[in-house]
């Protein structure tokens, strides 16, 4: 296990969430779930077991070294728990099991908001006004709010490399050649990379789709991008013109996974997301798959 904070604790009996808890979701790495008396159980790398309430929980997040029975996907199934296959941390994601039987409310929301013009577009106003909260956004279109959006992030690029004394030439980024990148572009990357992830989680442990956006289009992830863009400044921007600082032309993988944990768990960000992401689709409050 990695060395530092971690954004989830390690499952044991006193530490599972309660129905309570706003993101009814369980990250689990190193470890074997299968069956137990019809139940789910958790075997850590310390044959440590665990009971798993299934029936109280949205997701099971699967990161490195998990294992998985048939029945125990087909018990989580029966129980509207669904599956995501994820890195450490949940900050890559790989795949998500559907749930035939899933309760679709907060996808049909989403769905019929995107579908109708007006309320897509009173959905991307919400957005940008977390971006711009002194601008009167009322009577702009996607494309005149999309353009405020550009210049506020290139200025954004320039006050930064100015606050960190970092020599800055424009975002660059060619697919399957990272390495070619500046530092500074390629600690953009990756915490990109590593928001993307966490999002996919989120989105898919709430039962909405990442590929139903209001903004973003002809994309893969529209929807992931569309809420990425509310926290990259902090997570994202800030954090890799001061780590180019720091890193002094050597680019660590380590140093930035570490980094931008550490900025996450102080953003709360996995409870930020459980009531972000309904209040940007104007839904009074998400709801719960299955309940």
């Amino acid at each position: 296990m990695a060395v530092g904070q971690r954004l989830f604790v390690k499952v044991t009996r006193e530490s599972l969430p309660q129905v309570k808890d706003k993101y009814p979701f369980v990250y689990l790495e190193r470890g074997r779930l299968e069956i137990d008396d019809s139940s789910i159980k958790w075997i850590d790398s310390e044959a440590n077991v665990v009971p798993l309430p299934v029936a109280t929980l949205n997701a099971l997040l699967l990161g490195p070294g998990t294992t998985v029975t048939h029945d125990a996907i087909k018990t989580a199934t029966a129980a509207n728990c669904a599956v995501c296959w994820v890195g450490e941390d949940s900050l890559l994601f790989y795949a998500a099991g559907f749930l035939p039987t899933a309760d679709t409310r907060n996808l049909k929301q989403q769905i019929e908001r995107s579908a109708n013009p007006k309320e897509s577009l009173e959905v991307a106003r919400r957005m940008f006004a977390r971006r711009f909260p002194d601008a009167e956004l009322a009577g702009k279109n996607l494309k005149e709010m999309m353009g405020m959006e550009g210049h506020r992030v290139r200025s954004l690029y320039q006050s930064k490399a100015q606050e960190y004394q970092v020599g800055w030439k424009g975002r660059q980024f060619t697919p399957g050649k990272f390495e070619v990148s500046d530092i500074t572009n390629q600690v953009l990357t990756a915490t990109n990379a590593a928001l993307y992830g966490i999002l996919c989680s989120a989105v898919h442990s709430m039962g909405y789709s990442p590929h139903i956006g209001f903004i973003h289009s002809g994309s893969p992830l529209p929807f992931v991008y569309d809420m990425a863009d509310l926290y990259k400044e902090h997570l994202c921007i800030d954090l890799a013109f001061a780590l180019t600082r720091d890193m002094a032309g050597r680019y660590d993988k380590h140093k930035v996974s570490a980094a931008f944990r550490q900025r996450v768990i102080e953003m709360d960000l996995l409870a930020r997301l459980a009531e972000d992401i309904p209040d940007m689709l104007g839904v009074a409050r998400a709801r719960r798959r299955g309940k």
